[in-house]
């Protein structure tokens, strides 16, 4: 009879070991199944896209565990890729060229905003007695520091007669340090983009709009970067990083309010703010010529004026691959 009893106390406990053992598997199988692509991404309070990618949804569609960390500036967020802060940034030109001229990075797709529209968003604002760009010559004019806008005050003015030897350019953190100097008399003009912003600085009774960069021939890409080794170990996970970056893009255009009252909810932008800034910035991931025709440009200037030291092939920069795998009708073929 003992010897029964420990037979079956033995069963039983054999038979809850293995039923562990089975569990434990099944919970390690789903585990593996249900891990996500991991990606902190470098955003600003402005942006729509990410927070939209993130809140609504996109990113967790698409398998990804999305961290957005923010900046003052795109170019702050690329900067920081240097100290492996974030693993994805976005940015204009200027500060993605920068970047690839210097590690091991690559850009690799483009937001498809080098528009009209949008560069009709970038406004210069000047003190009240500059009544036209010729009032320019030998003031001090603003500039965010790693950012293009060095290239757009030397089109503008070389459009006007005015050469920047004439100016004295001054290096600012953000546009809200640019908006206290230009109070203060500190600064004479400084480009300003964005609904929120362009209405903080038209309030300035010491300012007036002067132009808007739509009246430039400059058109700012935007495009995302990434190291090298993160697109290589990770080729299919950033596919479905740009697949729900541009169905988050759609779907705040097809819900301005809605998304208007998530940037409230979020950075308590105002929902007014939101709804002007949409139409102008409507994200459609891809590489498109105007996109490339602007980093060629840029580039051109940043070489010929020392900004990069090295030059470098573009081409070799420009990761085409990804997007081309998500949205093949988008991308251009380099020759």
């Amino acid at each position: 009879m003992n010897r029964q009893r420990i037979r079956r106390l033995s069963l039983a406990v054999m038979a809850i070991l293995l039923a562990s053992i089975v569990s434990a598997c099944g919970k390690a199988s789903g585990s593996d199944k249900d891990s996500k692509f991991k990606l902190k991404i470098a955003d600003i309070s402005t942006n729509t896209v990410f927070r939209v990618a993130k809140n609504k949804g996109f990113f967790e569609k698409h398998g990804i565990d999305a961290e957005l960390i923010n900046f003052a500036t795109p170019a702050e967020g690329v900067n920081s890729l240097f100290i492996k802060q974030v693993d994805v940034a976005f940015g204009a030109d200027f500060p993605l060229l920068n970047a690839v001229s210097k590690g091991d990075y690559s850009i690799l797709a483009s937001s498809g905003t080098a528009t009209d529209l949008s560069a009709s968003e970038w406004k210069l604002f000047a003190r009240k007695e500059i009544g036209s760009a010729s009032d320019l010559k030998g003031k001090k004019l603003s500039f965010s520091r790693g950012t293009f806008i060095p290239y757009l005050w030397d089109v503008y003015l070389q459009q006007n007669g005015i050469q920047l030897s004439d100016v004295t350019l001054v290096g600012q953190g953000g546009f809200d340090e640019a908006y206290v100097a230009l109070k203060k008399g500190e600064i004479d003009a400084a480009w300003v983009y964005g609904a929120v912003l362009n209405g903080k600085f038209a309030a300035l009774e010491e300012a007036h709009e002067l132009s808007d960069m739509s009246k430039t021939p400059v058109r700012l890409g935007t495009g995302l970067i990434a190291s090298n080794q993160l697109i290589k170990d990770n080729e299919e996970g950033m596919v479905k990083f740009l697949k729900a970056l541009d169905e988050a893009a759609a779907y705040a255009q097809a819900n301005p309010d809605e998304t208007a009252d998530m940037m409230y909810d979020e950075v308590k932008q105002p929902r007014e703010a939101t709804l002007k800034d949409l139409p102008k910035n409507a994200w459609q991931i891809g590489f498109t010529p105007q996109a490339y025709e602007g980093l060629v440009g840029q580039k051109k200037y940043m070489v010929d004026n020392g900004i990069i030291e090295t030059d470098f092939n573009l081409d070799e920069k420009l990761n085409l691959e990804l997007v081309r795998k998500a949205f093949p009708d988008r991308v251009i073929e380099l020759e």
